[in-house]
């Protein structure tokens, strides 16, 4: 049965609360680790709409597709820093960043997938390059 969504966001914010906090405990504890003493009982989740959703589509299609970074946008690895170069979105021109390889290993490593979860690859609508489809499917 198809069901349409009420309201602003796609998921209610107060359940997405408990779901977050319950699995991020869950984890911390099953790593063994330290919780807060002063951990609040109750947490707030910042959604915030992000329009048609078009820009994400068109981000995650680019990222998820090829990957993270390309071998060829790594400049040097030297002195224990990285220098690479980036896509910068306000501009739309490529611009260097030099930071420590820890952190570069940070920064690429927050984009590795959870043990169990796939790749995705577009096809039909959700090609970035079907600006046209979204907004047909948006109409109807």
């Amino acid at each position: 049965m198809w069901r349409e969504k009420t309201g602003k966001y796609l998921f209610n914010h107060k359940a997405l609360a408990k779901v977050f906090r319950a699995k991020l405990l869950a984890a911390i504890t099953l790593n063994k680790l330290l919780l807060p003493e002063n951990c609040p009982s109750q947490w707030v989740v910042d959604c915030k709409a992000v329009g048609s959703g078009e820009k994400v589509l068109v981000y995650l299609g680019r990222y998820l597709y090829l990957g993270v970074i390309q071998e060829k946008d790594i400049l040097s690895c030297k002195d224990g820093n990285v220098t690479f170069r980036y896509l910068d979105s306000n501009t739309n021109k490529y611009r260097n960043k030099t930071v420590t390889g820890a952190y570069f290993l940070w920064l690429v490593l927050q984009h590795v997938l959870p043990k169990g979860f796939r790749r995705a690859r577009n096809y039909g609508f959700l090609h970035p390059n079907s600006k046209m489809s979204i907004k047909l499917l948006q109409q109807i």
